[in-house]
């Protein structure tokens, strides 16, 4: 696992692995290791096939694990004052992790590999089928959905929030680009209903909750949408469409959101149109 988190280290970014590099991650592998080093292999890889069913199926929870102490020891590499790689292992694996942080810590890493290595970004032909990925629950589909929505979003957080005035018209081409959910569009994924749990997200950061952390980032993507939608004119069906179709309008979720307030707004002005 050593040096499976060494390659991922070098080559998780914009370096590219030679076919020697791929062909040794592959060869003399333990059978125990053999899906996860495929794993590290595609998301060193640029044009890889992550988003293919294979590997956006949810794996086994020791395949979980693996992967979770592969990326902690990659953190761990990076640092002058670094813990011995064998004895963080056996840390790891005596350590009891929610198999949520496991599901959290897996779709991180495979976004986070499809942003680095599929360069242009471009989901638009990209349909998530969220019943075909063996997850258990409500609660591993909506990690999944949370995670892979964190990184679209980041495609158009600069052109919303550094640029001034916004650069609306560029955001919502990106925003074109953003995957559909079950066939439909992104947006219209509403199911967040699941119980909430509490996790380290942002390292030094302490324990979260994972609801308020995510949820409150992604009704920043949908009113950036909406902004959009009013900036560049479009139709008030396609507004509409994005007001009632998604959970902008789910007060039960606001809690959640630092935008509670804005989203009241909107709709007390919708109530009295």
């Amino acid at each position: 696992m050593i040096e499976l988190a060494k390659d991922y280290k070098n080559f998780m970014f914009r370096n590219e692995p030679t076919k020697e590099i791929l062909k040794e991650i592959k060869s003399n592998v333990p059978e125990n290791l053999k899906t996860t080093s495929d794993f590290i292999a595609e998301a060193i890889t640029s044009k890889n096939k992550l988003l293919s069913q294979s590997f956006l199926s949810r794996p086994e929870n020791d395949i979980l694990k693996q992967l979770y102490i592969i990326r902690a020891i990659n953190f761990n590499i990076r640092k002058e004052n670094q813990i011995d790689n064998n004895k963080l292992i056996d840390s790891l694996l005596n350590k009891n992790l929610s198999v949520y942080e496991l599901i959290d810590n897996y779709y991180d890493m495979l976004f986070t590999s499809v942003g680095n290595k599929n360069q242009p970004f471009d989901l638009s032909k990209t349909n998530f089928k969220m019943n075909d990925y063996n997850f258990k629950d409500e609660t591993e589909k909506g990690i999944m959905y949370l995670i892979c929505m964190d990184f679209c979003s980041k495609t158009i957080w600069g052109y919303m929030n550094i640029v001034k005035p916004a650069n609306t018209s560029k955001a919502y081409d990106y925003i074109k680009k953003f995957p559909k959910f079950n066939d439909q569009k992104y947006y219209q994924y509403t199911d967040f209903y699941f119980t909430d749990f509490e996790m380290e997200i942002v390292e030094g950061k302490g324990i979260q909750s994972y609801k308020s952390y995510y949820l409150d980032k992604y009704y920043e993507t949908l009113l950036s949408h909406l902004l959009c939608l009013n900036k560049e004119n479009k139709s008030e069906k396609e507004k509409n469409d994005l007001l009632l179709g998604s959970i902008l309008k789910e007060s039960n979720l606001y809690k959640y959101t630092k935008y509670q307030k804005i989203l009241e707004s909107i709709f007390e002005v919708h109530k009295i149109e």
